[in-house]
């Protein structure tokens, strides 16, 4: 059995290619993807090369780990039936290349107990699910605060944005750079960093990964304040202690999404507590990935980039 996928050679070498996958086993299901989405976080730094050392990764390497599409083959032991429409985050299912994410192929090989089923009628909204599992990790959980300010406006920024109006919380603020970006606010108001005086924010969620900005960050807390950290970091972070010190700042760190977050957000789209319209901008054919990469990473005003896998080959 072989699939297409996205074959990412080293840093920027990256082209459509035709993979060998590894047999399924009674536990397995096998997924025909219709989309997945690129990640501008983790996955442009290995396209850049700029990830640091990550246990499990190297390449060559299939990234992705944004996939929705419908299940072909499920094994005995998998909990699952063809037909159903499932999440896949990733797959590592590939003779010839890394599969740490492997979510951006045509056909996928994984365990059952990896996937989630979505509702078919969510369509390309469905690769998305990752995004809000990861936004909801962030929130989710003891003794912690939901966002008063959300910096950047990017897919991660809205969803924090729209988690947090669907908890019943105050609307958040939100920072944005990027003129372009300030549009799409439903219920909070999108502003300019220097357009904001406010110097007591309880909670700041950071959703832009930006380390450089953590002092300014630090100097808008009230006293026992927390900034958390939602996005990736390629390099070291630092700030300066006196004002930390002075503010009793708290700095929490919001790793990956857990099963539960994929079940919670699930529900709040079930629900129609949550919604993922209006957050893809890009579209294109799996033929085109090396350029549609391209696009995800360099221009600003893509803030995802779906590709669709239904016609490829």
């Amino acid at each position: 059995m072989e699939t297409q996928a996205v074959f990412l050679n080293g840093p920027k070498d990256l082209h459509l290619d035709t993979l060998p996958l590894k047999q399924p086993g009674p536990a397995d299901i096998v997924v025909d993807i219709a989309h997945s989405g690129i990640s501008t976080g983790t996955e442009k730094l290995f396209w850049t090369g700029e990830m640091p050392p990550f246990p499990g990764s190297g390449y060559p390497l299939v990234p992705g780990y944004e996939a929705a599409g419908e299940v072909v083959e499920a094994g005995p032991d998998s909990g699952f039936r063809t037909g159903e429409t499932v999440f896949v985050p990733g797959a590592d299912c590939f003779d010839g290349a890394f599969g740490l994410f492997g979510g951006a192929a045509s056909r996928l090989v994984t365990p059952g107990q990896r996937v989630t089923r979505i509702d078919s009628t969510l369509g390309a909204e469905g690769a998305l699910l990752a995004l809000a599992a990861t936004a909801r990790h962030a929130m989710a959980g003891l003794d912690k605060r939901v966002p008063e300010l959300i910096v950047g406006h990017g897919v991660l920024g809205r969803l924090l944005a729209r988690l947090t109006i669907a908890a019943g919380a105050p609307a958040p603020v939100v920072w944005e750079t990027d003129p372009a970006r300030r549009g799409g606010a439903d219920g909070y108001e999108v502003i300019a960093p220097d357009a904001d005086a406010r110097r007591d924010y309880r909670a700041i969620y950071d959703a832009s990964g930006n380390a450089g900005i953590l002092n300014d960050l630090i100097g808008r807390l009230t006293k026992g304040g927390e900034i958390v950290l939602a996005g990736f970091y390629p390099n070291g972070l630092s700030f300066a202690f006196p004002p930390a010190f002075m503010r009793e700042a708290r700095l929490r760190i919001a790793a990956e999404w857990a099963r539960e977050d994929l079940a919670a957000v699930g529900a709040l789209l079930d629900s129609g507590a949550l919604s993922l319209g209006g957050l893809i901008t890009h579209t294109a054919p799996a033929q085109q990935a090396e350029v549609a990469y391209r696009t995800a990473f360099e221009e600003a005003s893509c803030l995802k980039m779906i590709l669709n896998w239904k016609d490829a080959a």
